[in-house]
């Protein structure tokens, strides 16, 4: 057997689902918010949406080994889409636009990473980053980090 077969063998992430108690709902929000193009619709019970080379998709519950749901007021994922510098305060002017709680603002982490957090309708985080180069922030004392001009 080759040493690169089996788990090893690997090389690429193709798509990841997130599990959905109303799958019409969550459809809506990433198919509006986020204008994703439906790849594969199988209706009332799994989508997927391309987003560059992957896809994301979207899955009713109800499958023996989905196990049980989490409360609704906690989440299940954590989803990261990377954007332009730029974007991730373009998105933010949008979520403001339609209403949507926001998490966190943009902010400059000292990971080198310009992000902003929310919810889907399920509560699962959803991450819009952005990588921004180390001399772009400054941890203050406080944790707050800002533009270093």
């Amino acid at each position: 057997m080759n040493k690169y077969s089996g788990f090893r063998a690997i090389r690429s992430l193709d798509y990841v689902i997130i599990l959905c108690h109303d799958l019409a709902k969550m459809r809506a929000f990433y198919e509006q918010l986020f204008e994703f193009q439906i790849e594969e619709d199988f209706p009332e019970r799994m989508m997927f949406f391309r987003v560059g080379v992957l896809f994301l998709g979207l899955r009713k519950r109800g499958r023996a080994y989905d196990g049980p749901s989490v409360p609704s007021s906690s989440a299940s994922i954590q989803i990261s889409f990377r954007v332009p510098p730029a974007d991730v305060d373009l998105a933010y002017d949008k979520l403001v636009e339609c209403g949507l709680d926001v998490i966190e603002p943009p902010t400059n982490q000292d990971w080198t990473h310009r992000t902003l957090f929310f919810r889907d309708p399920e509560h699962n985080i959803v991450e819009i980053f952005a990588d921004i180069h180390p001399s772009e922030t400054l941890a203050e004392t406080s944790g707050v980090h800002q533009i270093v001009i």
